[in-house]
């Protein structure tokens, strides 16, 4: 007599009848990993989410009322609302009827509602429009980090970075376009797999290009600082720190992705991106402040200016700065006027206080 196989309690098939009366049998191994995946990826969402809605918090409190005007708060919280929701509306896809489990293994999903399918569609244009609010903070931070370069080489940079910026924004719209059709008609014409690889390269290649460019910039500027000896770690340190870490850790999920089968992990570098810009904004503007209120003190300043030779230093004259108009009550007082002979500093080591401001102003 033939030996019978053993029979294996942890890989047995129960069988779902459809609604047309066709049997569909399921192996314990194929609803596990539905079941893991789904968990996985909710996690996964649901950090981001957490993530998100905290550094939102944050920023909107720690934000001073005269800087939630400018560009650069309003792109980055707006980027943070957009996550928030994108996030959220992931969650709620695995616990709506898309997620359950007759209707993902019959493929029959005639009890979705129309608000499911919208909402789906919505992440797909939610998560267009975070890259663009994305890319148009990083190419406004390039603006500012820049601003101290010669015209040539500010015009190179410009149009490499909008490129680059339009082919990732480009390669994203195209996806979210695809991936409405197919949510919408549940089927698809063609693999998406090619375009969401290809949005993902030119996302992970925008965002190393925008970040090596900070690195490079503020790291020459810091190492030409030295001969002005501001050694204290200060604004310019931390944007360059914010860069390397912008350039490296999304990089670095944007790979993982490829060897790993972790679920949704792409979904990971905008976030990342989105939670690292407003906290270097609010990291230099707080170390801002700190200089500021430490400058009228002598010992902390006193290589750079002191109070008998702001006038020749070409930096501070009567607590305004050189490119103030001065007035003749002032030049009598300082003894200084604009026929005076040129300041000592060089004009490269003023380019490196104009990259002092532009951090600030940022």
């Amino acid at each position: 007599m033939a030996d019978q196989p053993v029979f294996d309690p942890f890989r047995q098939t129960f069988t779902l009848i459809s609604g047309d009366g066709m049997a569909i049998n399921i192996t314990i191994p194929e609803l596990d990993a539905f079941i893991l995946y789904s968990v996985q990826i909710s996690i996964n969402h649901a950090a981001q989410l957490g993530a998100s809605l905290i550094i939102l918090i944050v920023l909107l409190l720690l934000t001073k009322p005269d800087k939630r005007k400018t560009p650069i708060f309003i792109i980055n919280s707006t980027a943070l609302v957009l996550n928030v929701l994108r996030s959220l509306l992931q969650c709620l896809y695995f616990t709506g009827p898309f997620s359950e489990t007759y209707a993902y293994f019959s493929l029959d999903y005639s009890r979705v509602t129309g608000s499911d399918y919208a909402s789906q569609v919505t992440i797909t244009v939610l998560m267009w429009l975070l890259l663009l609010f994305v890319e148009a903070s990083l190419l406004l931070q390039i603006r500012v980090v820049c601003v101290t370069l010669l015209d040539f080489y500010k015009r190179i940079i410009y149009a490499l970075s909008t490129c680059i910026a339009g082919l990732a924004v480009a390669f994203r719209l195209a996806l979210s376009i695809e991936n409405a059709k197919y949510i919408v008609a549940l089927e698809s014409q063609f693999s998406l797999h090619w375009l969401a690889s290809a949005a993902n390269i030119t996302t992970s290649v925008s965002i190393c290009w925008f970040s090596l460019v900070f690195v490079v910039k503020l790291g020459l500027a810091l190492k030409q600082r030295k001969k002005l000896n501001v050694g204290s770690f200060g604004p310019m340190q931390i944007i360059f720190i914010m860069g390397c870490q912008t350039l490296i850790i999304p990089a670095i999920f944007s790979v993982i992705e490829y060897f790993v089968p972790l679920p949704s992990i792409d979904s990971n570098v905008l976030t990342l991106v989105t939670i690292f810009l407003p906290l270097s904004s609010l990291w230099a503007s707080t170390s801002v402040d700190n200089l500021r209120r430490d400058l009228p003190k002598p010992d902390n300043h006193g290589k750079l200016l002191s109070r008998n030779s702001t006038a020749t230093t070409g930096l501070l004259i009567g607590e305004k700065f050189l490119s103030d108009p001065l007035t003749s009550s002032e030049s009598a007082t300082t003894g200084t006027s604009r026929s005076n002979p040129p300041s000592p500093i060089s004009t490269h080591d003023k380019h490196l206080y104009a990259d002092l401001e532009a951090q600030h102003k940022a």
